[in-house]
């Protein structure tokens, strides 16, 4: 069976045809590092991910760029209130940013291209868009420059809009432009601002706009046409419609397919720090692992917006320690060399991993059932490991080591092998085994597992 992908572009689901045979070209658009990632930031990770690590196991040789923003207006107004260096602020977050992609064992990319390293290769770029007619320095003397929108016919394209319903872009002063919907490609320095967040440029001091940086560096590493460009939903617009316009305008062919991630809500309101509704990555590991997390935010297909709670969480998180009981009554297991066929089309269809999950899950219960008859050949547990890998989601991936002395994630462990015999003892109950169900009552006790059954369910504690 062929991949095949939803294209934000075209709105349609297509085979996955790559520019270079037995290759595949990715770039996401990255975080701009302003503060903590939240689970709303961590999803368009995980997501990309999971694209990434199925592009390579269908045997393509994937270059994967995600870039970071570590300059734009918001870190300027953030490290002005805290009274520190903006540059110091980007580092900072980054570095947490990183932090919180190990934790949920996201994959690093072939490279990580931050936007302050690359101002010759966005000066170069809008160069060659004022010379094509399709941008012009602003006539204000504020040493800002333009995309000329009204140049490019096909602007709208990409999110399905036409220039007179669009609002103006907000993001630079609108006097010196000659249409309010052009955007900013290179902003001149105010004199607010430090002299550090500027760098030299035919049109005097400044910096960057958010757009132009990533058509930039996409063309810098994957050269002026790629496969498959990322990020979230609400980036379609006017990030990637900007991005698409000016470099299309200069020639560049870019991306051949666009995919887009949809929001983390809560309360039903897309999770950000503007909406004071942001759930840090530190905070939310405080009360689960990060594999669990992982879990969570893979189960759900990208496509589909997720309103988070914690009692969602809690119960992803019950459903994967199902899982880990499930191998850890198996011992020794090596990954199969081949995926079940029902997984296999799951992923290749839009990467359906709600599908592939509930196969996971029908693989286990078929493994668990082998193990209460007694049977001693388990190959569903070398499925299962071979599923979980491509997820990302294999307990045994050194990514998941647990540091010394960490007393949540052991117990986080001891919670797993103990929903695994618990899930054994409900089966032998159902069974009328009366005798297997009290044996396992008897290892939980002999292992200082107080067991309690309760009209709820059973309740287990340590003695």
């Amino acid at each position: 069976m062929t991949f095949r992908l939803y294209d934000s572009a075209t709105r349609e689901v297509r085979d996955f045809v790559p520019l270079v045979e037995g290759k595949a070209s990715l770039y996401v658009c990255g975080l701009t590092v302003q503060s903590e990632p939240h689970v709303g930031h961590v999803r368009s990770a995980v997501n990309f991910d999971v694209l990434q690590r199925w592009l390579r196991h269908r045997g393509f040789a994937t270059t994967f760029i995600r870039n970071v923003t570590d300059i734009d207006d918001k870190i300027l107004a953030k490290s002005a209130e805290q009274g520190r260096p903006w540059y110091n602020l980007a580092y900072a977050m980054h570095r947490e940013l990183a932090k919180a992609y190990a934790a949920l064992n996201v994959a690093p990319p072939t490279y990580e291209p931050l936007a302050t390293a690359h101002v010759p290769e966005i000066i170069e770029l809008v160069e060659e868009l004022i010379a094509r007619g399709h941008a012009y320095p602003a006539a204000d003397g504020s040493g800002d420059v333009y995309f000329d929108v009204r140049t490019w016919p096909q602007y709208g394209e990409l999110s399905g809009q036409r220039v007179e319903e669009m609002v103006a872009a907000e993001d630079a002063d609108p006097r010196g432009k000659r249409d309010p919907r052009d955007f900013a490609l290179w902003k001149g320095r105010k004199d607010s601002e430090p002299e550090t967040a500027s760098w030299p440029s035919p049109w005097g001091r400044g910096r960057p706009g958010w757009h132009i940086e990533c058509s930039a560096m996409a063309g810098k590493y994957l050269g002026p046409a790629f496969d498959i460009h990322g990020g979230g939903l609400d980036l379609r617009f006017p990030h990637h419609e900007n991005e698409q316009a000016q470099a299309r305008a200069a020639g560049h062919p870019f991306a051949t397919y666009w995919m887009h991630n949809a929001w983390i809500t809560t309360a039903g309101e897309k999770m950000s720090k503007s909406l004071g509704n942001s759930l840090t990555i530190p905070a939310v590991l405080e009360r689960f692992r990060g594999i669990e997390l992982r879990y969570y935010l893979v189960a759900a297909h990208y496509r589909s917006h997720v309103e988070f709670s914690f009692e969602a969480l809690e119960e992803a998180a019950i459903g994967f320690r199902r899982i880990e009981g499930f191998l850890a009554r198996v011992p020794e297991v090596e990954p199969a060399e081949t995926l079940p066929a029902a997984f296999t089309a799951a992923m290749d269809d839009d990467l359906g991993t709600p599908t592939a999950v509930a196969v996971l899950h029908d693989t286990v219960r078929e493994g668990n059932r082998k193990l209460q008859a007694g049977e001693t050949a388990i190959p569903e547990a070398a499925a299962v490991v071979a599923m979980l890998d491509v997820l990302g989601l294999s307990p045994a991936d050194p990514a998941w080591a647990a540091p010394a002395g960490g007393d949540e994630k052991v117990m986080a462990s001891v919670g797993a092998l103990v929903a695994g015999l618990l899930e054994q003892r409900a089966a032998a109950r159902a069974a009328k085994d009366w005798a297997r169900a009290d044996e396992i009552r008897d290892q939980l006790k002999a292992a200082g597992i107080e067991l309690e059954d309760t009209p709820d369910g059973p309740k287990w504690s340590i003695g």
